[in-house]
């Protein structure tokens, strides 16, 4: 219809889509999130975890049965030391919108001069180098609040 209109199709958005941009900026980008591990005794345990993008390098950050906030930023802050020392150099740290993540999470990166990125709502691929990460092909993510 609209080529019987003659309506040209529209301009290419301005600046990189999404995937394009974690690519170019791989080097400097860190992620987190959960995966969990079911037991032989039915016990689930949610296992925290980072992962630099351009290398691919996981850091496991900690196991627990019951994570919370307090938990999840004690973590941050174990993690904040080797981004002092030295050995990570993150500029951007992307992160799911789960209510483990609290304010004084976000504040331990912002401390170190790393701002924090929250994907948009209901969109798995935003994190996506994490997400493929932990799930195996056709498992669900089960770490929502």
């Amino acid at each position: 219809m609209l080529r019987r209109k003659r309506v040209p199709p529209p301009p290419r958005r301005g600046g990189l889509a999404w995937g394009e941009f974690l690519f170019a900026h791989a080097g400097a980008v860190l992620a987190c999130d959960f995966f969990t591990v079911d037991t032989v005794l039915l016990r689930r345990f949610y296992v925290f975890f980072f992962i630099e993008l351009s290398t691919r390098r996981v850091y496991l950050a900690g196991c627990t049965d019951h994570p919370n906030g307090d938990w999840v930023t004690q973590q941050a802050r174990n993690l904040s030391w080797r981004i002092s020392d030295g050995e990570l150099k993150p500029k951007v740290l992307i992160r799911d919108r789960d209510c483990k993540f609290v304010a004084a999470f976000d504040e331990v990166f912002r401390s170190d001069g790393v701002p924090v990125v929250k994907t948009p709502p209901r969109a798995p691929r935003a994190n996506s180098f994490a997400e493929r990460w932990s799930r195996a092909p056709g498992e669900r993510s089960s770490t929502g609040c």
